[in-house]
């Protein structure tokens, strides 16, 4: 999401000297070093209110809200509690939970500034994460007429296919594309594009889909069970993959198994694969990686995953799919919610046009 960091609210030479390293850092991913940077920059320019944003930002996007508000209470005695501190402060309380005092102190600091976006776009977003949805769009209408950003059109954009409004939320994240400073806004608007478009795939509100469907929309990945009827053994979807990856033809040229299941040394005699512990890039490759029930601590599914992004080429496959991030391509079933094979529905949804898996390599 992006928030607070998007507004200028103080531009000039002086500021983008002070924040090129720290932004370059953030960039980087050395959020350690950045924030070292960061609080150099408001020791030696404190009234840098931009420093202040992108500072909060980063403790944001940690999850480390205490440490936010602390820096908004901060910020408000430097200020003497103008609007921007006071959005700061509104911003932390609403991470916290604190939906309706974030909204009372939110309101409190647009009539000190009703001018101010940022403002307005902080109060869209507590008001989004309230479950107040009307109120929220009209808030962020306003935001965007002072001071149009990308992440507000982004905002909008969660808001309207969180209400099953496929198409104006799509609409409302080709706008964030188009009006996004940097490429890190761009790609992430593209993302949501995509995920919008397979939520509609179902023609139902988000409430309304199977936890399966929830996974496909939001992460693409594909469920070969389904979550009723009986449910499938490890070997039955095992089976079901099988016949999968022959109807479809996909031709892999080594099978690299994260665990020691039994299963897999059956899967590499039907595929005719050879199956590897490590996993050594080379041209031409398309993995296989499988697991059982895949930890984000295990290494060699990491790198296979990421071997699989960076060269376009390969699948991933586990037989139940557990937490969120990192997901398969393909699994077996959802942690907690088992069900009978589905592999017509599979199918289908591998096909989406928004598919992982529409413009992956898998044959020789």
């Amino acid at each position: 999401m992006f928030t607070t960091a998007q507004f200028r609210v103080f531009s000039g030479e002086s500021e983008e000297r002070s924040l090129v390293r720290p932004r370059h850092l953030l960039r980087d991913g050395n959020r350690t070093q950045a924030e070292a940077a960061y609080l150099d920059v408001l020791r030696s320019e404190p009234d840098l209110k931009a420093a202040w944003a992108e500072y909060f930002q980063l403790l944001r996007a940690e999850g480390r809200f205490d440490d936010a508000l602390a820096l908004a209470d901060r910020a408000i005695d430097q200020f003497e509690g103008d609007a921007f501190s006071g959005a700061l402060k509104g911003a932390a309380l609403v991470e916290m939970g604190r939906f309706r005092p974030a909204l009372e102190f939110l309101q409190g600091s647009a009539e000190k500034d009703p001018d101010f976006g940022m403002v307005w776009h902080e109060m869209g977003y507590a008001a989004y994460r309230l479950g107040e949805y009307s109120r929220a769009l009209m808030v962020l209408d306003r935001a965007f007429a002072l001071d149009p950003r990308s992440g507000t059109l982004h905002l909008r954009g969660k808001i309207l296919r969180r209400s099953g409004q496929y198409l104006a939320a799509e609409v409302a994240f080709a706008g964030a594309a188009e009006a996004a400073e940097f490429p890190e806004q761009r790609m992430e608007a593209e993302r949501q594009i995509a995920i919008t478009r397979r939520y509609a795939t179902f023609g139902r509100k988000p409430l309304e889909l199977s936890p399966h469907e929830l996974t496909f929309a939001e992460h693409g990945t594909v469920f070969l069970s389904s979550t009723s009827g009986p449910a499938a053994s490890d070997w039955e979807l095992l089976d079901a993959f099988v016949l999968l990856a022959r109807q479809a033809r996909w031709q892999f040229t080594v099978l690299a198994v994260c665990d020691d299941w039994d299963g897999w040394r059956s899967l590499g005699h039907q595929l005719n694969l050879h199956a590897e512990r490590v996993l050594a890039p080379s041209f031409g490759m398309i993995p296989l990686i499988v697991a059982r029930r895949p930890e984000a601590s295990n290494t060699l599914w990491q790198n296979g995953i990421r071997a699989i992004a960076g060269t376009g080429s390969g699948l991933s496959f586990v037989l139940e799919q557990e937490g969120e991030e990192p997901t398969a391509d393909l699994a077996g079933r959802l942690a907690g919610f088992e069900g009978a094979l589905d592999p017509d529905g599979a199918r289908g949804l591998l096909e989406h046009p928004e598919a992982r898996l529409v413009s992956r390599r898998l044959g020789r």
